[in-house]
């Protein structure tokens, strides 16, 4: 298959949306109403497109987007200026064809020479070890954990410099 990136498109916000709920609890639960607000604020959301048909997408912020999430807020606090994976599924379908390592160079390339880390955070209660070992190899590394207010969720906190 033949994946091309391309932004987001309004029309693309379903699939979208059907693609993050099929890999909950990997990515976090969201509806409609956040995928447009991610579509109108997130200064990466990206798709990888075969023949109309997404096989991926990746959704990437930078400080002062306004986004409220507990872990972004977490890596504000730390970090003067960074690119925050917030989420990133890729169809079942669409597996082992390079697409999230290619979303993840395409954001890289996208942010100033200035930025100096790509963050991110994985699942480590419930555990997603698939992923982990990914990050691994891009060179992310743990710089802390955050645990849920509820305490049924743990992730760890990931970073690897961009210069």
């Amino acid at each position: 298959m033949a994946y091309q990136i391309r932004d987001v498109r309004e029309a693309d916000l379903n699939a979208v949306l059907t693609l993050n709920q099929s890999e909950v609890p990997h990515v976090g639960s969201v509806d409609l109403e956040r995928m447009q607000w991610f579509a109108a604020n997130a200064d990466y959301f990206r798709v990888a497109v075969d023949n109309s048909i997404i096989g991926a997408y990746l959704i990437g912020l930078r400080p002062g987007s306004g986004y409220q999430s507990p872990n972004y807020l977490w890596f504000c606090e730390r970090y003067v200026d960074f690119a925050y994976v917030d989420r990133i599924a890729v169809a079942e379908s669409a597996r082992r064809a390079g697409l999230a390592s290619r979303l993840y160079a395409d954001f890289a390339a996208s942010v100033p020479d200035t930025v100096e880390f790509m963050t991110c955070e994985v699942n480590v209660r419930p555990p997603n070890e698939t992923s982990m070992q990914f990050h691994i190899r891009l060179g992310f590394e743990q710089v802390g954990s955050l645990v849920s207010d509820d305490r049924d969720k743990e992730v760890a906190m990931l970073a690897r410099p961009l210069r």
